[in-house]
């Protein structure tokens, strides 16, 4: 597919997510797990543009261009919208897929995200939030975080948001040893008990930008997903043992489902060098840094 010129089409980003902490509360009646989650958004992204046309279509390109396939979400929540809104124009989407799939950092619902988004800029007053909300409700856990890509406690299955506004600017090395792992497959092998009761809203926290006070409250959780997928994987204890050995790297844990895990830095030039460290140590791994929040 030829790719449109740049001068015609809209523009977003589709941010890596990544979850701080994840405490599984139980399984639902409904199959779906009942999460607690600091979710954040790293300054890494798939980027997405749209050519606005009658008919959707997808190209791409990027390292990870291949693993991208005609049932994707991109194209997904194209023609759910396109159902859900009479008259919408979709058009040509061009993907540059720099993020990996399957990773835990939510790649596919950041770009379904970044998707939704675009449509509405090109159609304005057509696309309501409230149908785009629905939308991301029906096609994924966690593209309703992604929508906003800001930081969030995630209730829920993750459709429940509870903005954190005073996170502190940190930064992030995220290592994924390029195995495949499903998240369906990892919440499988959790066997988490039956839900009794619906849960209590998660108080919110409150870090007021400070550093120290992050790392208080992530001391005190971690994530759930981690064994199970440990199980499902054993590399991912090599990631996670690689990343505790970089200097001033902080609470190194698994991201969602895995398999990419990650360490925060306080420091900007700690977590470049740090990254670069880990890259020459493992260069067949993706391994990147970024700032988050």
């Amino acid at each position: 597919m030829t790719v449109p010129p740049e001068t015609s089409r809209l523009q977003d980003e589709a941010k890596a997510k990544l979850n701080l902490t994840l405490k599984v509360l139980g399984r639902r009646a409904d199959g779906f797990h009942e999460i607690d989650s600091l979710t954040v958004f790293a300054e890494l992204s798939d980027s997405l543009g749209l050519s606005p046309g009658d008919r959707a279509a997808l190209s791409c390109e990027g390292p990870f261009a291949g693993a991208i396939d005609s049932e994707n979400l991109i194209l997904r929540a194209a023609a759910s919208a396109a159902a859900k809104a009479p008259g919408l124009r979709s058009g040509e989407f061009h993907l540059i897929k720099r993020l990996p799939v399957a990773a835990g950092i939510g790649g596919g619902s950041a770009d379904a995200a970044a998707a939704l988004r675009l449509l509405q800029r090109a159609n304005p007053g057509v696309l309501s939030d409230e149908t785009v909300m629905a939308i991301a409700g029906e096609l994924g856990s966690d593209i309703a975080a992604c929508l906003s890509a800001s930081a969030t406690v995630m209730g829920g299955k993750g459709e429940r948001l509870q903005p954190v506004a005073d996170l502190p600017l940190c930064w992030a090395v995220l290592a994924n040893p390029g195995v495949p792992l499903s998240a369906g497959a990892v919440y499988a092998a959790l066997t988490a008990p039956k839900l009794e009761a619906e849960p209590a809203p998660a108080e919110l926290p409150a870090f007021g930008g400070s550093f120290a006070k992050l790392a208080a409250y992530l001391e005190q959780r971690g994530n759930d997903l981690q064994e199970p997928a440990l199980r499902l994987q054993p590399v991912i204890g090599d990631v996670l043992a690689a990343l505790s050995e970089l200097e001033g790297a902080l609470y190194p844990r698994l991201s969602g489902s895995g398999p990419t895990a990650f360490a925060l830095f306080e420091m900007q030039e700690q977590a470049l060098a740090q990254a670069e460290r880990l890259k020459q140590r493992r260069p067949r791994w993706w391994v990147a840094a970024a700032a988050i929040g």
